[in-house]
């Protein structure tokens, strides 16, 4: 019985140790997401305005861009993975490797070559240790992104996107991400960035929207030169920055339920403890009544 005591003993004090860890991280992930927010609200009127330049831009110019441009015969696809450097975010990874790998295989459906491109150390080591070739990785910066990493990938997918796939490129790309809905839903998302497809974010601003008529100095291609890779940018930052925020918001939730079954863990040891010092006790009463019994009836 001594024995088993300890063990409870053992086991609460770790279910407590381990509580204690889980409610700091919860509160760190807490403090974090408000930030993450606040980015990803920051970042929207931007990628808003730069949508509505490009859009008026595609609608009133007659201008066969190489990004507005669609292939005859689209042979290799580019297919960006956004995932996070840290784990201990329950299914936040797997959800968005997942969505990757059904994207991947739909463009295989499709008589098109997957090419993968990952962003975020959890998606980087699924593909090495299943030792699956990706084209370009990119590490260390998800937490709280910045813009430059949001130039190294819309560089990157930018001139393999131009070489084509004839030259070992690609013929569009897409991206794959967690999109923040709430604190309690995280919604992987899948999009084609190019060739580009012009979509509002806001469907009902969309359909009232009135562009007036333009007139382009020097002239509409190289005003498409200069503002498609700023939408390119725009829309990359814009998926890390709801990557983060998603990844965030499903740390503090993982976390709270990890608190929430260490407090159960705890209540159910504190029981069988009770228990077994209860039964010990009664043991060594019964060995106690045993033992007078024993000796008044020797006398």
């Amino acid at each position: 019985m001594g024995a088993q005591l300890r063990v409870y003993k053992q086991k609460i004090s770790s279910a407590q140790t381990t509580k204690k860890i889980t409610k700091a991280m919860e509160l760190i992930a807490a403090s974090r997401i408000q930030k993450a927010m606040g980015r990803v609200k920051a970042s929207s009127p931007f990628a808003r305005a730069v949508t509505r330049a490009v859009s008026a831009v595609a609608t009133h110019s007659n201008v066969d861009h190489p990004l507005t441009r669609e292939p005859e015969t689209i042979r290799r696809s580019a297919v960006v993975i956004f995932s996070s450097d840290r784990g201990l975010a329950g299914a936040f990874n797997s959800q968005i490797l997942r969505e990757g790998l059904e994207v991947a295989e739909l463009l295989r459906s499709q008589g098109k070559e997957p090419v993968f491109y990952l962003v975020g150390r959890k998606a980087v080591g699924y593909f090495q240790f299943r030792r699956i070739a990706a084209a370009a990785e990119w590490t260390g910066d998800t937490d709280t992104p910045s813009f430059h990493t949001a130039e190294e990938i819309s560089a990157t997918l930018l001139e393999d996107f131009s070489r084509g796939a004839d030259e070992g490129g690609v013929d569009e790309i897409h991206l794959v991400y967690n999109r923040f809905v709430s604190m309690m839903t995280q919604s992987p998302e899948s999009v084609r960035l190019l060739p580009l497809e012009i979509a509002e974010a806001d469907d009902s601003e969309a359909g009232s929207a009135v562009y007036p008529l333009y007139e382009f100095e020097p002239d509409a291609e190289t005003v498409l030169d200069a503002i498609l890779p700023v939408y390119i940018q725009s829309r990359v930052f814009n998926a890390l920055l709801q990557s983060s925020a998603a990844k965030q918001a499903a740390t503090q939730k993982a976390m709270k339920s990890a608190s929430d079954n260490a407090d159960k863990l705890i209540t159910d040891y504190t029981r069988l403890r009770n228990n077994a010092r209860q039964a010990e006790i009664t043991q060594q009463i019964a060995e106690i009544v045993g033992g007078a019994d024993a000796l008044s009836s020797s006398k």
